[in-house]
């Protein structure tokens, strides 16, 4: 095991004796949502992926080390503290070796459920190709991480905040094949619809865990993005998220939010402005996520 690396005793169980195993973020806890709705969050979303045959792993980083588990007294600290480190890819270096609390997001939890050995990971949405990213340049650097890190990952699609198209093309220039789960239009996060057809469509666990284990077995190293649509009775308009989404980016054009901490102030932002709308939609599909994902990592553990 690599010497930054802290597995819980649940896991390196499980990894040891090739169980099936579910990496989940840590970002969602610390800069996702208020407390104590985010460790109730973080709590329950174990929980399903425990009750569907599964561990789970949440993945965060203190002490000098990559996390792998936690106990439900570090999810508590990572809920309530305030400065905690929101951390990518290219902030990993410098929040070890400075002992920092770091709350990975999708592309660093990706790489350390990859050194642990896991290759199933769930998260709400991930990151993509920001609005005006024509001018700004403003990518996510988790769609380069998924197109060379062999971890699946199951998210209610991308980030409606996002630019949808631009990220479905992104992603099918670096090669990263996208499934809906059981629908064929992509979803976009709060909803089920986003106007966009799926690149390709899936309907059970089992199929997935086929391709997943064909792709890797071809050579083809990367991720697989597996968008898993809200359920139909807690998604919300299309139409009305949108007003919600181009108020919030023009409050944090006013207020010079940028970088890393656009996501949180726009996911806040929402929040207030839907009345608690958006968190209960949030809520709602990392928990449906923490599902399919289990049975897809049961389904790949089987093969």
């Amino acid at each position: 095991m690599n010497s930054l690396l802290e597995i819980h005793p649940e896991v390196k169980e499980a990894l040891t004796n090739k169980k099936p195993v579910v990496a989940l973020e840590s970002t969602i806890i610390s800069h996702g949502m208020p407390y104590p709705k985010n460790v109730e969050t973080a709590l329950a979303v174990e929980e399903v992926v425990r009750t569907n045959g599964a561990v789970p792993a949440t993945i965060a980083i203190f002490n000098g080390k990559c996390y792998v588990g936690l106990t439900n007294e570090q999810l508590e600290y990572f809920g309530k503290a305030k400065g905690v480190w929101k951390v990518s890819l290219r902030d990993m270096p410098y929040v070890i070796s400075q002992n920092i609390y770091g709350a990975t997001t999708v592309a660093a939890t990706m790489r350390i459920a990859d050194i642990a050995g896991i290759k199933i990971f769930v998260t709400g949405g991930i990151g993509g190709v920001h609005r005006g990213a024509e001018t700004s340049m403003d990518i996510s650097a988790d769609l380069t991480e998924m197109a060379q890190t062999s971890v699946a990952v199951v998210s209610a699609g991308v980030k409606s905040i996002l630019d949808i198209g631009l990220t479905l093309e992104y992603l099918e220039t670096k090669g990263i094949p996208v499934i809906t789960y059981g629908q064929d239009e992509f979803p976009s996060f709060y909803s089920r619809k986003s106007g966009f057809t799926s690149p390709l469509r899936l309907d059970t666990a089992a199929e997935i865990a086929l391709l997943l284990d064909t792709k890797w077995k071809l050579g083809l190293t990367g991720s697989v993005l597996i968008a898993n649509p809200v359920p139909a009775e807690q998604e919300m308009a299309t139409d009305e998220m949108e007003l919600h989404i181009q108020k919030a980016l023009n409050a944090a054009k006013e207020k010079n939010i940028s970088g890393k901490n656009v996501t949180p102030f726009i996911l806040q932002y929402i929040a207030e402005h839907t009345k608690g709308e958006s968190l209960e939609a949030n809520i709602a599909l990392i928990k449906h996520n923490a599902k399919v994902g289990a049975e897809i990592a049961v389904e790949y553990h089987r093969i």
